[in-house]
């Protein structure tokens, strides 16, 4: 299986990760193009605390790179879910963190989530961890640019604040059966 397990035995619930090929190119043209975004070309917002709006939503061809790891996080989720991710469907969000700020502790848990996931695009060092929240413990995963991170939409989760001098780009993502 392309995704791994990270769980520890300190901790009950199941993270699995993966990488993105070519994570570098796909990256610097993700970022190419939100750079280039207006605030015209952005559908909704949602989640505003701490002075910001946790999840920015844009359509798919906006960010046309976006569609390599929206692609390879469906092959992920299918493989995790034992289904063909033929009969999955997905959403997706940009967060955008500048210094000082935080994610705060949420889930998923809304609709019909299957899964849910987190990819990297821009992660400067020291700019904040996942904190994957359960009853007894946290685990903490420290991201790297690239990477996919999966969990149940029902785990709470938040994301320690960027100590950076740079903003830190990641994308959410939910799974859900596709309505047929």
């Amino acid at each position: 299986m392309p995704v791994q397990n990270s769980s520890t035995l300190i901790s009950s619930v199941p993270v699995y990760y993966g990488f993105m090929p070519d994570a570098g190119e796909v990256n610097r043209n993700i970022m190419d193009t939100y750079q280039a975004l207006r605030e015209e070309d952005l559908q909704k917002r949602s989640h505003y605390f701490g002075g910001r709006y946790e999840n920015l939503y844009f359509a798919r061809e906006k960010i046309p790179a976006i569609a390599k790891v929206l692609e390879q996080a469906q092959y992920y989720a299918g493989c995790l879910l034992q289904k063909s991710a033929q009969h999955l469907r997905s959403g997706f969000w940009i967060n955008d963190m500048g210094p000082g700020e935080a994610t705060s502790e949420h889930n998923h848990d809304d609709m019909d989530e299957l899964l849910s996931a987190v990819y990297y695009v821009q992660v400067p060092n020291n700019s904040g961890k996942l904190v994957i929240l359960d009853k007894y413990s946290q685990t903490l995963i420290n991201p790297h640019e690239g990477m996919f991170v999966f969990f149940a939409p029902d785990v709470m989760h938040s994301v320690r604040a960027n100590c950076s001098t740079q903003r830190r780009i990641s994308i959410g993502m939910n799974f859900g059966p596709l309505a047929i």
